[in-house]
């Protein structure tokens, strides 16, 4: 069970994707969806160094900030 889903409803939605797609384009269909999987998880880790590497530069600003006197 993947998801709360059983193998009859996988098959299911296999033979409906079938259908509509057909056996000739299911290649190309699945290679879109992995290449806008990687795109999406590229993306995620760029903005998570990002957001990491705002973090270090705002902790020296402040670190900096409290050495000089008033």
């Amino acid at each position: 069970m993947i998801g709360g889903l059983g193998m009859t409803e996988l098959i299911i939605i296999l033979v409906i994707v079938l259908v509509i797609f057909g056996a000739g384009k299911l290649p190309d269909v699945g290679g879109a969806l992995g290449k806008g999987i990687k795109n999406f998880k590229s993306s995620m880790s760029d903005a998570s160094e990002d957001k990491s590497a705002k973090g270090d530069i705002e902790d020296k600003s402040t670190k900096e900030g409290e050495n000089k006197p008033s």
